[in-house]
């Protein structure tokens, strides 16, 4: 599955596995938002690869979990999902929009082979998998669909309803369906938040 070979998911090891990450999400979801010490808890539980600093807002859906691997203080906002039947890479202070998905799972394009049929060990369907990357400081807003198959460089900015289908540069704020490079990123769009901060607390 993870090599991006056809796959069953009816396997039971598979099924085992996507519902149990599914039950400990269902107990992420319902957590109170002041306790932080329980949600902290169940997200090791369900990322066993990710790094500390990391805060999700619920409601949070992911497939397996252990196929998803995140750096130093991600934060993802409410309603997003993590299909992660392949793997979805995500590096240092990355943040997520509210109702980002991230998609690896590929269907069949040819109607005949993506239905449900009979293969003589169980009726299902087949499918496979295309890996995520997401680089070091990309900021991604909401609503945008991120398809199996990409690799968003570092320092990148996707634009609200984006749905990215392919590769997007370092440095650049990438909008639209399909998603494009717009421009580079540049000096001029430096807003000195620091010095906004002090200004702001000295008028207080």
């Amino acid at each position: 599955m993870r090599q991006g070979k056809i796959y069953n998911p009816t396997d039971k090891l598979l099924l085992y596995k996507r519902i149990r990450t599914r039950m400990l999400a269902d107990k992420y979801n319902r957590t109170h938002a002041w306790n932080n010490f329980r949600r902290f808890r169940l997200i090791k539980k369900i990322f066993p690869h990710g790094e500390k600093g990391a805060f999700f807002e619920p409601n949070i859906r992911v497939e397996y979990g252990e196929n998803v691997t995140f750096g130093k203080n991600f934060y993802m906002n409410f309603d997003c999902s993590l299909l992660d039947v392949a793997t979805i890479e995500i590096g240092d202070n990355v943040m997520f929009g509210a109702r980002v998905t991230v998609a690896t799972p590929v269907h069949p394009l040819l109607a005949d082979e993506r239905r449900m049929q009979d293969y003589g060990d169980g009726f299902y369907d087949l499918e496979y998998s295309r890996p995520v990357k997401i680089g070091n400081d990309v900021w991604v807003a909401s609503n945008v669909t991120i398809c199996g198959g990409v690799t968003i460089g570092d320092n990148a900015v996707i634009g609200a309803g984006s749905v990215v289908t392919r590769d997007i540069p370092p440095n650049v704020f990438a909008a639209g369906v399909p998603c494009r490079v717009v421009r580079p990123l540049t000096e001029e769009d430096r807003l000195e938040p620091k010095k906004m901060h002090e200004m702001m607390k000295n008028e207080l």
